[in-house]
């Protein structure tokens, strides 16, 4: 309970102090931050974490249940489409519809995976968030999601600026699949990824070993202010009841019946806990990336983003206990 109290302050205090920066601060300055993070911030902290995990055991599987958690997500959210149009003779929109199964999908198991595993697991199992979100999440994302985003979607021939994810191309370059592929190869975290791997076995001096820590951590107190300060752009807070239906699917169907499942193949305990709230995650940003470049319910999206961000705080406390 106390580390989980102190997590909540963590949270509370970095994303609203992020929050009124935002409010205050040109809406460049999260838009350079997360640049920075993405290209330095996040690639070193990868690095840092990686020396101090623990790679034994069936680690591999991780991006596995990623995918499935994202199939799964999918699945249910398109059963609740397929319904709702059978029995209410109901057609949502086709962008409406995309908002919908990509909230349902794809988690923040990034920038708020990352701090909330290291805060209540450890810095032990990071591995295991790790291989989740880096060959599970954001090629789930970048892959499938794009493909999905650009089947429900209204391409357009405006370019998109910068994102603080993959790339600063337009939406045409996006649509294009090689693109898509480049756009993950040349993501930094993959690098740092594979670095990390070769030089945790390098024994570095203690000051360079400080350092790294120091920034690791810093990086994941930055992130914790960006999201304050992305959350204080949101203005829209529609399609609730919507929201709702991918929320529901994303953050409590889906880790309960696959966290159940996860003991057929051996992973209990600290593993279990963190797959499962890697799978509890809030949507990501993403969703709202693919939603505005492939011109979705951005509506929506946004007010996913929003109250999923809200109802971590109720079902963290609830998958620690009910996976302990």
């Amino acid at each position: 309970m106390s580390t989980l109290f102190e997590l909540y302050v963590r949270l509370f205090g970095l994303a609203f102090i992020g929050f009124i920066l935002g409010r205050k601060l040109p809406a460049t300055v999260p838009k350079r931050l997360g640049q920075l993070l993405f290209w330095i911030g996040v690639p070193i902290s990868i690095v840092a974490f990686l020396r101090k995990t623990d790679l034994s055991g069936q680690i591999w599987i991780a991006p596995g249940i990623a995918f499935s958690a994202i199939f799964f997500g999918a699945f249910l959210c398109w059963l609740v489409i397929f319904f709702k149009k059978s029995l209410t003779h109901t057609v949502l929109h086709k962008s409406t519809q995309g908002s919908l199964l990509l909230a349902a999908m794809v988690g923040n198991t990034g920038y708020l995976g990352y701090p909330v595993i290291l805060s209540v697991v450890g810095t032990q199992y990071f591995a295991w968030a790790l291989f989740y979100d880096l060959l599970g999440t954001t090629l789930g994302a970048y892959g499938f999601g794009v493909a999905l985003a650009a089947r429900y979607g209204d391409i357009v021939s405006n370019p998109v600026g910068k994102t603080d994810t993959i790339t600063n191309s337009n939406v045409r370059s996006i649509h294009n699949h090689w693109n898509v592929v480049k756009a993950i190869l040349i993501n930094p975290a993959l690098w740092s990824f594979g670095l990390g791997l070769l030089v945790r076995q390098i024994t570095l001096p203690p000051l360079v070993v400080s350092c790294l820590d120091v920034f690791a951590w810093g990086a994941i107190a930055a992130s914790l202010i960006l999201i304050g300060m992305r959350l204080s752009k949101l203005s829209s807070w529609g399609s609730l009841k919507l929201a709702s239906v991918s929320l529901a699917i994303k953050m409590i169907i889906v880790p309960i019946i696959l966290g159940v499942s996860l003991s057929s193949f051996g992973l209990t305990g600290k593993t279990a806990q963190v797959l499962v709230l890697q799978m509890g995650m809030p949507p990501a940003f993403a969703t709202l990336v693919l939603a505005e470049t492939f011109n979705l319910d951005r509506e929506l999206a946004v007010t996913a983003l929003a109250v999923g961000s809200m109802i971590l705080l109720i079902t963290l406390p609830i998958w620690l206990w009910f996976f302990r």
